[in-house]
């Protein structure tokens, strides 16, 4: 018999479409950045490594997105996780989802609010981790963000209620 927490209810995954287009804008930028520098050096040689050192920046950078693009995260009863296993937030952690227009969040996303800071991670694209808060989104299509955010309200709104009766 399988687990009942570890039944998906949700799941978010990048587009083909939309991972490139990201990998691309940075490497393109990256590259870039590396062409001026060389093609036409500034008289400064500090603000030549300075752009050298950017572009190698935006292309390392790039190479993380193709990777971390690659990554679905799962919603289960237990949590939010990422396919190759990592829990970015588990359900009992969660304070609150903000979604709203104003909110700090992530393109196309959500922010959760955690009731203590963890591990900081950075899947650029996809998700970060950086004390109480968590931001999804990014290169995540937003109606599967939507959706997620929504199951996580519902999921909260469970827990109070079940709390509020014990």
């Amino acid at each position: 018999m399988q687990d009942q927490s570890q039944d998906i209810l949700a799941n978010a995954r990048a587009s083909v479409p939309r991972r490139w287009l990201g990998i691309g804008m940075l490497a393109f930028l990256g590259g870039l950045l590396i062409y001026v520098a060389l093609s036409t050096p500034p008289e400064v040689i500090g603000w030549q490594v300075f752009l050298i050192v950017l572009g190698g920046a935006s292309i390392f950078l790039a190479e993380k997105m193709r990777r971390a693009t690659e990554l679905t995260l799962i919603l289960t009863q237990a949590g939010l996780s990422d396919s190759d296993g990592v829990i970015v937030a588990g359900i009992d952690e969660i304070e609150g989802v903000s979604r709203g227009t104003f909110a700090a969040k992530p393109s196309n996303g959500f922010t959760l609010r955690l009731k203590q800071g963890g591990v900081r991670r950075w899947q650029p694209g996809v998700y970060w981790r950086l004390g109480r808060r968590v931001g999804i989104g990014g290169v995540l299509p937003g109606p599967q963000t939507k959706f997620m955010a929504e199951m996580l309200e519902a999921m909260l709104v469970e827990r109070r209620q079940s709390s509020d009766a014990d």
